[in-house]
């Protein structure tokens, strides 16, 4: 993994990512070449015409690759399904690209020479992903990682490597340090004699996870751990490598300090001008192409059901305080006749027929960019709750009212990586990757929670 503005990146996904970069740009010399084969148009006394749209056509092609998902790290597919998904791709890719010759011009290309580049795209890109997931397999390209520890911490990194998405972690054992119960498989505890810097060589480990709570009065080897480090052995503790693999903050393995003295959980006024004129540009943005789809979504909800339209509803945000959000209304006028707040259940029968089409499509979100534009609401960040589970929240679940340090957004980390929570089992969960969100929220960041934003929506991931 690489970190990128604060937020962890699969080194494999990147590699991919500039590989099919190059394939796209690399597809239209290629059809300029073919569609002029006989002589009449010379590449090279073309290339600084050209290489604008064959950059403009990868960037949209990739766009569209990942906000389908195709640079997460689960996906592993057979033939079959590589085929049906890019043959996905490059169906919403032609209709981007329609829009982006119809908008711009300039960056228009022929119809045989585009034909040709859109063909030669499609196989490279298909021969491209077969290699690359078959040259990614091999042990040899895994770290090897080696764990202090047999507790109940460490017994989380073996469920993480075991469940991970990312194909490229080796746990090669665990190290007891006078740990008297062991939580993990017997098989894979090593024996403690030797030195650290030893079993490093032993099993060739390029990695230590430190999954010890006890640290203090020589409860660690800290000078074999140096010794690793200076070797170019890498070490971490257990918060860390749970936040890189699982993009979350768990907290379970969790301490004060570590928020306190960590890295991230910055906040400041050149990060928040940054963002604010990131929300107002993309509200407007938004508010400028869904304007039909809320006048018709508008109309619908009222031929249905009535009035009203819209639902206003208390939530808490920023440093605690109180606001109105805004929604378009998705079940019915007494959706809470006994006036006790509950989460939305799955298959809810408070839902009208049009409250399940625009829940199911987000569309009865849209509404909030006016909470945005407002400065109530920031595009992205942790989803704002009522206050009547909040109070209960903070109590029940430790850090709770981190999440409140910065402004609740429409969309969040914990929105694409987690599916619609209804519960305290669910709240804890999506908090840890409000926390994740909280403690390394950057610009890139929340373009990247974007783009997964809209594969959520096309593809109706979590909603209720």
């Amino acid at each position: 993994m690489i970190r990128i503005f604060s937020h962890y990146i699969s080194k494999m996904m990147l590699f991919l990512l500039c590989l099919e970069g190059f394939l796209l740009i690399a597809s239209i010399y290629l059809g300029v070449s073919i569609r002029f084969s006989d002589g009449q148009f010379s590449v090279h006394d073309a290339f600084d015409p050209l290489w604008p749209k064959a950059v403009a056509f990868a960037f949209s092609m990739i766009m569209v690759m990942a906000a389908l998902g195709l640079y997460q790290a689960e996906i592993r597919e057979g033939l079959q399904g590589l085929l049906l998904r890019l043959a996905i791709v490059f169906v919403f890719g032609l209709g981007v690209m329609s829009l982006v010759f119809y908008l711009v011009p300039s960056m228009y290309l022929g119809r045989g020479v585009f034909g040709i580049a859109y063909l030669a795209a499609f196989a490279g890109v298909l021969f491209g992903r077969l290699v690359f997931f078959t040259w990614n397999g091999p042990d040899r390209l895994r770290p090897r990682i080696l764990v202090l520890g047999t507790g109940s911490r460490a017994a989380w990194v073996d469920t993480i490597v075991n469940t991970s998405a990312r194909r490229g972690l080796t746990v090669v054992g665990f190290l007891p340090l006078d740990a008297i119960q062991h939580y993990v498989q017997p098989s894979k505890v090593l024996s403690a004699k030797g030195s650290l810097m030893a079993l490093v060589r032993k099993y060739g480990v390029n990695e230590i996870v430190v999954a010890v709570r006890q640290r203090r009065g020589g409860g660690l080897p800290m000078k074999e751990l140096l010794e690793c480090k200076l070797k170019g052995v890498r070490v971490i503790d257990l918060s860390s490598f749970i936040e890189r693999e699982r993009g979350q903050v768990r907290l379970e393995s969790l301490n004060a300090s570590w928020m306190i003295m960590g890295e991230g959980f910055r906040q400041g006024f050149f990060r928040d001008f940054v963002k604010r004129m990131f929300d107002l540009g993309a509200s407007l943005s938004l508010l400028a192409v869904a304007s039909p789809i809320m006048l018709l979504t508008a109309l619908f909800i009222f031929l249905e059901n009535g009035a009203p339209v819209l639902y206003r509803q208390e939530r808490v945000g920023q440093g605690g305080r109180v606001f109105t959000i805004y929604k378009f209304r998705s079940m019915r006028v007494d959706a809470e006749r006994d006036g006790r707040p509950r989460w939305a259940g799955a298959n809810d029968d408070r839902t009208t027929r049009v409250g399940r089409i625009i829940r199911k499509l987000r569309i009865d979100e849209l509404p909030q960019v006016f909470n945005v534009l407002k400065g109530e609401m920031s595009f992205v960040g942790p989803r704002p709750e009522r206050p009547f589970f909040v109070d209960r929240l903070v109590v029940q679940i430790p850090y709770y009212a981190a999440r409140h340090s910065i402004k609740p957004g429409i969309t969040g980390w914990a929105q694409v990586r987690y599916a619609y929570g209804a519960s305290l089992h669910d709240a804890t969960e999506k908090l840890q990757y409000d926390l994740y969100y909280v403690k390394n929220h950057s610009l890139f960041l929340d373009i990247m929670i974007l783009i997964d934003t809209v594969q959520v929506v096309l593809l109706g991931k979590g909603a209720r």
